[in-house]
């Protein structure tokens, strides 16, 4: 019998491959969307790219709000909870970014609990392991200094949402314990599902394509193929090792953008810059720019990672980062052309 599954977030970059995935290999999806036009959108997002989508039906959730979460959870096996603000910029006011991700997460573990799923696969971040370092490796054990100077709402929310959702598992009471799964993407790229270009990832592609960003910031840290993330978060579900346990899902090697930059270059792309920008620039930009603030945080930050348990635990082979590059921009391109 086919299990099922929620997964929030389903119209994000991220979630349309975890939902792909999760079609392909034969479970049932509930996919919530704030609005019918994300349904229609993930609809044929998921038709164009050959998905069958018979087994996918939907929901309306909003993770501000508690209306419909026991509804939608009553007869599933698992969630996968994708779903989390992002913005690299500061925004005005932190609880716009914060409440959404911390209440959010407790919301779906709480009506998961309640209704008796089995495990929640969680979509964290390596910005929860790796804020206020900027040399060495991380690994899974390590956390983001929440005292660390220019620290962005980002790398707050992504911390505090995974460990108010790690506390919740740690004091849960009663018949049915709950499993937790955190999946801890670095940066994300790949070739998106569908003709949206809005995220962080790849808006940040086609400026570096079309030349529009003359300069690159000075960081490096570990990177990671969106379908790798997918197929990890799926794996997540039912591999029974991976009970409670918190993996990093990036290469094990920093990557800077000048890197990126420099490696389509060398592959025929007119378009990119390898041209740093100095740091005291971004510095100055940042009390007039709340992206370039944002920024601050991985100014001349250069991490690698432990990826080893994620690799024994599920067998991971990642796909090399090349090949992400290449068939992202690829991918940019034709939409681009379109």
């Amino acid at each position: 019998m086919s299990k099922k599954v929620l997964v929030t977030g389903v119209s994000g970059y991220i979630g349309l491959h975890c939902v792909k995935v999760l079609l392909e290999k034969g479970y049932y999806v509930t996919g919530s969307v704030r609005n019918k036009d994300k349904q229609e959108e993930v609809k044929s997002t998921l038709n164009s790219a050959s998905v069958s989508i018979e087994n996918l039906s939907f929901t309306h959730l909003d993770l501000n709000s508690d209306k419909g979460w026991d509804e939608a959870l009553s007869n599933c096996d698992y969630v996968m909870h994708v779903a989390s603000p992002y913005t690299v910029e500061n925004p005005k006011n932190e609880t716009e970014m914060l409440a959404p991700a911390i209440d959010g997460t407790l919301r779906v573990l709480k009506s998961a609990k309640k209704n008796g799923v089995k495990r929640v696969v969680l979509t964290s971040s390596t910005v929860a392991i790796m804020g206020g370092r900027k040399t060495g490796v991380i690994t899974p054990e390590d956390w983001t200094d929440l005292n660390s100077k220019n620290l962005n709402t980002y790398f707050k929310s992504k911390t505090l949402a995974e460990q108010a959702a790690w506390n919740f598992i740690e004091n849960q009471s009663g018949d049915h314990t709950l499993q937790l799964v955190s999946i801890n993407p670095g940066g994300v790229f790949g070739p998106p599902l569908g003709t949206n270009l809005s995220g962080a990832s790849m808006s940040m592609i086609v400026k570096i394509l079309e030349g529009k960003t003359p300069m690159i910031p000075n960081m490096s840290f570990p990177m990671v193929d969106v379908r790798d993330v997918a197929d990890l978060h799926v794996a997540a579900l039912t591999e029974p090792k991976a009970a409670n346990q918190r993996f990093i899902a990036t290469e094990k090697v920093g990557r800077s953008f000048q890197w990126v930059c420099q490696f389509l270059i060398d592959n025929g792309y007119k378009g990119p810059s390898t041209k740093l920008a100095p740091n005291f620039m971004l510095k100055l930009l940042s009390f007039f720019d709340r992206e370039a603030k944002g920024m601050l945080t991985m100014l001349g930050m250069n991490l690698s990672a432990d990826n080893s348990k994620t690799i024994d635990v599920f067998d991971w082979k990642p796909i090399p980062f090349e090949k992400t590059i290449l068939d992202t921009a690829e991918a940019v391109k034709k939409i681009i052309s379109q």
